[in-house]
């Protein structure tokens, strides 16, 4: 992986809801996403353990390059309207950073 830090972020969805909330996040959401933080580097859907939920990892250079990034989509007028679209469908959000390891093989 070639990015210092990675979003990985987990979103619950309320049962019955995921097909609503992956047409409004493709819909609203991923334009805005594309413009301020570039291509996903991985978007899933859980199947086994804790079900509904959507993971999406986002790739940084640095966690000012996060920071930057993350205030511009925030700032984009059109985000508001994906808050709005999704306020009943999320239940639960997490967001942790991570980084890479180098492991001696």
């Amino acid at each position: 992986m070639d990015k210092a830090i990675v979003d990985h972020r987990i979103y619950t969805i309320r049962p019955r809801g995921m097909a609503a909330f992956l047409e409004a996040f493709e819909q609203l959401a991923m334009p805005i996403l594309r413009r301020h933080l570039g291509t996903p580097l991985g978007f899933y859907v859980s199947s086994i353990g804790p079900l509904n939920q959507v993971v999406h990892l986002w790739g940084y250079d640095s966690l000012e390059d996060f920071e930057r990034r993350s205030a511009a989509r925030d700032a984009d007028p059109d985000f508001a309207a994906y808050l709005q679209a999704t306020r009943d469908l999320v239940v639960a959000q997490e967001t942790r950073i991570i980084k890479p390891v180098q492991l001696r093989h």
